[in-house]
């Protein structure tokens, strides 16, 4: 299936540096809260992270990230979600994150 290039346009991926990654122990899956860092103009966000299985906790703070920031936020149990943190799975299924090959502004739009 294809889409229009406008399609693409209206997701707003952007790049943010994780401050904080915290256990998420009331998830069902193993998952981190983290607190991530989009500059300026859109601010520090929550997103809720499946990605405990390559990277401890200790190891997220000031890795920057790839993020969709114009989804609505979504309740997962306790916790508001306001960004997804983007990824692909390696071979097993489990998340490889999304990131720039070298340091770039937060905030900074996919393009």
């Amino acid at each position: 299936m294809t889409i229009p290039f406008d399609a693409f346009l209206e997701v707003d991926i952007r790049v943010g540096t994780i401050v904080s990654a915290d256990p998420f122990p009331e998830a069902r899956k193993p998952a981190y809260k983290l607190v991530i860092d989009f500059g300026p103009e859109i601010g520090r966000k929550k997103s809720s992270a499946q990605i405990t299985k390559h990277y401890p906790a200790e190891s997220l703070v000031g890795r920057q990230v790839a993020a969709v920031v114009n989804f609505a936020p979504r309740q997962i149990g306790p916790f508001m979600s306001e960004v997804l943190t983007l990824g692909f799975p390696d071979a097993d299924g489990e998340v490889v994150l999304v990131q720039p090959s070298h340091a770039v502004p937060d905030g900074g739009r996919l393009f």
